[in-house]
Parts: C-alpha cells; structure tokens; sequence
C-alpha cells in the first residue's frame, strides 16, 4: 500500500496555535502603541472627552435643551451645571485611572486592525466564494462598531449621567461621585453600544453555523422588543422620549439582522441546489 502524503498546505494544531498568538501578539502590540498615544494626550482624553458629558454645553444637552425650549417645557438639560463632583478616594486611583483609560481608548481605535488580524487568520480556511462574499467584513464590523461607539457616547452616557448625577434619595445626600464610578459609567455605555451596534454582524455568522434562522429571529421579535425596552428603562432616565431613542436604533439593528439571516439562508440554499447537480 503506497503510504498516504500529507498536504504541505495543510498546518497542524501547533501551527495554527502558535499563528493565533502571533495575530495575536501584533493585536495586543497595536493596542498598547495606540494606548501609549493615548497617555501622552491625558488633557484632551480626560478633559475635553470622558469629562465632557458632565459639563452642561455638551451637544447632547444642547440638543435636548433647544427642543425643550421650543416646546415651552422647563427641562433640567438647560441647567448651568450638574449638581456633583468628582472625587479621588484612593492615592493610587488617578493614576490607576490614567492607565486604563488609556488602555481602553487604545482598544477602540485599534479596533479595525485588531479585526484585521483576526480575519487574517480565520479567512484561510473559507473557501473562496466565502472570502469573495466577506471581503468587506473589516470596513461594515468596523462602521458598525464606531457608530456604536458614538451613539453610546452622545446618546446614552451622556442621558445615563444626566439622571444618575441629578436623582436624590434625600436633600440630605450630596453626589460626590468617584472617578472610577464615573468612567466606568462611560466606558460601559461605549463599550456596551459598541458591541450592540456588531449585532448583524454575530448574526451574520451564527446563521452561517446554523444556530440562528430567521424563522428563530422573528418568533423571538416581540420578546426582543421587551428586553430592549427593559434594558433602555435602565439605562436612561425615566422618561418616554429617552427610552425612544435608545430604543430605536437597537429594533433597526435587530430588524437589518433578520434581513441578513433570511440572505443568508437563501443563498446557502442555493448553494446547495447547485452542489446537488
């Protein structure tokens, strides 16, 4: 019997391992040179963008104050200021604070080589077509994410601090709010929105696996729609209009995701047909 030969193309479990931590490594070494920048350039990070929201001439504010006065209604986004400050309670938590900011902000704008990285090592084992069909994964993911982003930091960090900053138990409380409190406010919201914002992108893929359908997508649609509302109630103030537009970009999102998994099915159906001949 002819002994069989292997695929000099073909790599072993170690191989692919060790082309993982090398993606890897270079997505961590972007990170940090990113974060590095974002160190040096502590007034503008701190001053003009995470402290932003807390300052009353934030566009946000501005926004929601000039529609308020149009209607003739009183509103406390046309107040001079917000009523707490910011406070450091241990000798380590500026700095500390400092790092990982920086860490972070290095994170989000690294964030399309990180995916560029991440798709240099999955698309060699997608067949052609596959890749054809995915070329702009790197630019609509990255869009996706920074909207995201965006839409987290000037539409729910901003309404987030807003009512936190504001709500009192008591008269006899003052908010004297803790650094780490306050940027982990707007970390999450940004973060979180970011990662909201891929959701046609996961759903892109889980369908392409086969663990979602569209079928699946719109049974769920009404129970979706109360866990958006739910999650908006929590993270905006308790108003209507606020919920609303938090909201609707979430049900956009989900409604373009059933749009996507109904085009994918369709065409592995289709593939199907023609692997069938």
């Amino acid at each position: 019997m002819a002994k069989k030969q292997n695929n000099p193309d073909e790599m072993s479990f170690l191989d692919h391992l060790e082309e993982l931590r090398w993606h890897l490594i270079r997505s961590v070494a972007a990170i940090v040179i990113v974060a590095c920048g974002a160190f040096i350039m502590k007034d503008f990070i701190f001053d003009t963008i995470i402290f932003g929201p807390k300052k009353m001439d934030f566009p946000t504010y501005q926004f929601f104050c000039k529609i308020a006065t149009f209607f003739g209604m009183e509103s406390e986004f046309c107040s001079d200021s917000l009523p707490f400050t910011i406070q450091n309670r241990t000798m380590a938590g500026q700095f500390s604070a400092h790092i990982w900011t920086s860490i972070w902000a290095g994170f989000i704008i690294a964030f399309p080589y990180v995916l560029w990285e991440l798709w240099r090592f999955i698309s060699p084992g997608l067949h052609s077509n596959e890749r054809k069909h995915s070329r702009g994964f790197i630019l609509v993911a990255s869009s996706l994410f920074f909207l995201g982003v965006l839409f987290g930091y000037y539409v729910v960090a901003p309404l987030s601090i807003n009512f936190l900053g504001t709500y009192q138990v008591s008269k006899e409380v003052t908010n004297e709010i803790d650094i780490s409190s306050f940027i982990a406010n707007v970390r999450s919201s940004v973060i979180a929105c970011g990662v909201m914002f891929e959701l046609p992108i996961i759903i892109f893929f889980l369908t392409k696996v086969g663990l979602v359908t569209p079928e699946i997508l719109k049974k769920y649609r009404k129970i979706a729609l109360v866990v958006v509302l739910i999650l908006c109630a929590v993270i905006t103030p308790p108003d209507v209009t606020s919920q609303i537009i938090v909201a609707i970009p979430v049900l956009m999102l989900y409604q373009a995701s059933i749009y996507i998994s109904s085009i994918v099915v369709k065409r592995e159906a289709k593939k199907e047909k023609q692997n069938a001949k």
